[in-house]
């Protein structure tokens, strides 16, 4: 019975985490300028791959393997929000602009500020 549990639990988390990292894909694909893409990416990064990996520890069980997954998990906990700091940061620097929507009389197309 308990390995039941566990089994649905971990294909849960599975589950969830690759409906996540699919969102986080459609987002990367349709969401407007890159400052709105990194969103879509740090879904992927923390949602997606970190239920993937609970998901995978779940399935291994109290192991090396489990804490292998622990030190990913937080591997990429630290890194992703830095790496996407670094990269707007990097976009600002470079001149883009963010996308603002400006909702005017004339029309509801977005313009750049």
């Amino acid at each position: 019975m308990m390995a039941l549990l566990v089994d649905v639990i971990s294909w849960a988390c599975i589950v969830v985490g690759a409906v996540f990292a699919v969102i986080g894909a459609v987002g990367i694909l349709r969401l407007p300028d890159v400052f709105s893409r990194m969103h879509g990416a740090g879904i992927i990064d923390t949602l997606g791959a970190g239920l993937i990996l609970v998901g995978l520890m779940f399935q291994a069980g109290f192991s090396l393997i489990t804490v292998k997954l622990i030190l990913i998990v937080v591997f990429v906990l630290y890194t992703s929000p830095t790496t996407t700091h670094a990269l707007a940061r990097a976009a600002l620097n470079g001149g883009v602009n963010p996308l603002i929507e400006r909702k005017e009389a004339g029309g509801d197309e977005p313009s750049e500020a």
